[in-house]
């Protein structure tokens, strides 16, 4: 049996997940399987992934779209490794991921069951690269959030101050990821934190200070969603927010940071401003709540003019029926 299972949640995603599988099968380490769970996939998906030779690449099919969260759960349910490590399918690993982090935690004692990494987020065109580099030289600024460990992890996930992205990032021993019944298949949003939360109720986990997955930028839900999501995250860890809220972690005026950039992207400047007002700012974060400003009254001006061109079109409609009538 392999050691490790790679589970690689996929939907509609043919372009982009020769990439990620290629990406598991090219780790330096080589006693895992790749356990791609196709959740209902319309495209070439399927014929894509008939074309591997690799005994190492299993399919899973749903067959009908169900979730990423389920397809992972699929994925945990049916792996053989003693670890599951998780990729989405638009995301890649540099070769040596797995690696090091197998290395980590063989160095450490058994109550270490699972490591995360550091990642490299690319983003399209000039202004996001721009965005990013403003950001890391603000994040010099901050306090350094304590990386790994057990329950001390617990309020930095919480405020925000450490992101253990568990879709890309995350290895973790497969009983483990059973015993705590996977991803909370409820969430469209903080799936992950809340994932590496329920580990950190089984052990310690471990963080390789490297950037070993490559991480697009993609698209993300409505506010709306993100809000829901927020919400269920928060009261289903009620406990843990209040705990450390009194140890110090200013954990909802981060939600609140969150909540205000994505209302203002979707253009809800009055939801957005109402979160703002409650939200913490660290240095780090300035860049993205402007740019989500800027991208907001760019939605909004997008908006006007859609509007203006329906506008438009009715009146010219109107006219030209007026004018057919007239000719009668």
């Amino acid at each position: 049996m392999p050691r490790v299972t790679v589970i690689i949640p996929t939907y509609n995603r043919a372009e982009t997940l020769p990439r990620a599988v290629d990406s598991a099968l090219d780790q330096t380490f080589e006693d895992l399987e790749v356990l791609v769970v196709d959740d209902g996939s319309t495209d070439e998906t399927r014929e894509l992934l008939d074309s591997y030779s690799d005994p190492r690449v299993r399919t899973i099919a749903h067959e009908t779209n169900r979730g990423a969260n389920v397809a992972r759960n699929t994925g945990i349910e049916n792996a053989r490794g003693e670890y599951v490590a998780f990729l989405d399918s638009d995301d890649e690993w540099y070769p040596g991921k797995v690696s090091r982090q197998l290395t980590a935690l063989d160095a450490k004692g058994s109550n270490w069951i699972a490591a995360y990494c550091d990642t490299e987020i690319r983003t399209s065109g000039s202004s996001g690269r721009l965005r990013s580099l403003a950001a890391g030289v603000l994040a010099r600024a901050d306090i350094d959030p304590r990386m790994e460990g057990g329950e001390q992890l617990v309020g930095e996930i919480l405020a925000g101050n450490v992101h253990p992205g568990a879709g890309s990032t995350l290895l973790v021993r497969t009983d483990v990821a059973r015993e705590i019944g996977g991803f909370d298949e409820t969430l469209d949003r903080f799936q992950d934190p809340e994932f590496v939360l329920q580990i950190l109720d089984e052990g310690k986990v471990a963080y390789v200070d490297e950037p070993l997955v490559v991480r697009l930028e993609t698209g993300t839900p409505a506010a709306e969603t993100v809000a829901a999501a927020d919400e269920r995250y928060l009261r289903k860890n009620a406990d843990a927010v209040e705990t450390f809220e009194r140890r110090g972690y200013d954990i909802m005026g981060r939600h609140h940071l969150i909540l205000a950039k994505r209302y203002f992207e979707d253009g809800q400047f009055y939801h957005g401003t109402n979160h703002a007002r409650r939200a913490t700012v660290p240095p780090r974060h300035c860049p993205g709540l402007l740019w989500a400003v800027i991208a907001g009254v760019g939605r909004q001006d997008r908006k006007l003019l859609a509007i203006a061109a329906s506008a438009v079109g009715l009146v010219a409609a109107a006219v030209a029926i007026r004018g057919s009538s007239n000719g009668r």
